[in-house]
C-alpha cells in the first residue's frame, strides 16, 4: 500500500497522458464520462472502509493537538486558501473553486505515509483522522456557499445531491460491510490496495472525455501551480512557529505539520463531478493538485528530519 501511495504523482501523471493521447478515439470518449462517477464511489467506498470511526473519541485525548490541528484545518487554512487564489486567480472562477476545494479538504490517506517517513507521532496522525473527515464533508458546502454564492456559480441541491451520491451512500456501504462481515481485513486490504487504481481511472476519464478542454485552456490550469506552492510554504512556517509556542514534541510537531499541509483532492474530486456538471475545468484543476502536493510532502519529510536534530 506504501509503494502504491508512494507512486501515486507517476501513476495520476500517466492516467493524465493516456486520457488525453487516447481522447481523440471516440469509442472511449464517449464513454469514460460514464464511470467517473462510479469509480470514485469505489475509491471512497474504500477509504470509508479504513476510517476508524469507533475511535473517534480518541481524537480528543490529546485535546492541545487537536484543537491546533483544527483551527488551522479549518479556520485559518480557508482564509488563506481564499485569500491566495482570489489573488492569484481572479477572473477564473472554476480554476479558483477547484483550488478552494483542494484547499478546504484535509487529506485522510497519504498524509499517514509522510508522517511515518519523517518520524511523526503515527498514533495521533491516525486519531484525528475520523474527525478531519466528518469536518470537512460538513464544512466543504457551508465555505463553498460562504465563498462563492456572490459569483452565482452554485447549485445548492447538486452540491446536496453530489453528497449524497458520492459521500453518504459509500459511506452507509462501507458501515454496513464492516458490521457484516466484522471489518473483514481481506475486503478492507483489497479496496485500500485498489483506491489509488480507481482514482487513476476516473482520472483518465475526466482527462479523455475533456482533451480539447485541456489544450485549449492549459494557460488556466497552471495558473493554480503559484497558490498551492505559497500555501504549501506559509502552512510550513506556520506550524514551526505554532509548535513551537505550543511546546510541541518533534513528533507531534512533525504530525501537525503533515495533518496541515496534505490535502484530500479525491474526496473533494469526486463531490464536485456531480456538484459542477459541464464545468471540467474544476475537476481538471483538482486532478493537477496532487502532482505538486505529493513530490512537495516527500520534499517536507526530508526537510522535518533534518530539522529534528536541531529541533
Amino acid at each position: 500500500m506504501e509503494i502504491l501511495e508512494k507512486a501515486e504523482p507517476a501513476i495520476i501523471f500517466l492516467a493524465i497522458i493516456l486520457g488525453l493521447g487516447l481522447s481523440d478515439i471516440s469509442v472511449l470518449r464517449n464513454n469514460s464520462e460514464s464511470l467517473i462517477t462510479l469509480f470514485l464511489c469505489l475509491m471512497l467506498y474504500g477509504l470509508f472502509l479504513e476510517v476508524p470511526l469507533k475511535d473517534l473519541k480518541k481524537s480528543f485525548k490529546d485535546f492541545k493537538f487537536t484543537k491546533t490541528s483544527l483551527i488551522i484545518n479549518f479556520i485559518w487554512t480557508p482564509l488563506l486558501g481564499y485569500f491566495l487564489g482570489s489573488l492569484f486567480l481572479k477572473g477564473n472562477t472554476d480554476i479558483l473553486i477547484g483550488f478552494i476545494m483542494l484547499i478546504l479538504t484535509p487529506c485522510t490517506d497519504w498524509y499517514l505515509v509522510f508522517t511515518k517517513m519523517a518520524r511523526g507521532n503515527i498514533n495521533l496522525s491516525l486519531s484525528i483522522l475520523p474527525i478531519n473527515l466528518i469536518l470537512q464533508i460538513v464544512l466543504l458546502p457551508v465555505y463553498l456557499i460562504l465563498f462563492f454564492s456572490s459569483h452565482n456559480s452554485i447549485d445548492y441541491y447538486e452540491i446536496g445531491y453530489s453528497i449524497l451520491i458520492v459521500v453518504i451512500i459509500p459511506f452507509l456501504l462501507a458501515q454496513l460491510t464492516k458490521f457484516l462481515l466484522k471489518n473483514n481485513e481481506k475486503i478492507t486490504n483489497f479496496f485500500s490496495s485498489c483506491q489509488i487504481i480507481f482514482l487513476a481511472a476516473a482520472v483518465f476519464g475526466i482527462f479523455n472525455s475533456n482533451g480539447d478542454i485541456v489544450f485549449s485552456n492549459l494557460n488556466s490550469i497552471l495558473s493554480i501551480f503559484i497558490p498551492l506552492i505559497l500555501f504549501f510554504i506559509i502552512n510550513l512556517v506556520l506550524d514551526f512557529i505554532v509548535a513551537k509556542n505550543m511546546k510541541f514534541n518533534y513528533e507531534n510537531y512533525a504530525s501537525l505539520t503533515m495533518t496541515t499541509l496534505a490535502r484530500n483532492s479525491p474526496l473533494a474530486l469526486a463531490i464536485a463531478v456531480n456538484s459542477f456538471p459541464g464545468r471540467e475545468l474544476i475537476l481538471i484543476g483538482l486532478v493537477i493538485g496532487p502532482l505538486i502536493e505529493l513530490p512537495v510532502l516527500y520534499g517536507v519529510s526530508k526537510l522535518l528530519l533534518a530539522i529534528k536534530k536541531r529541533y
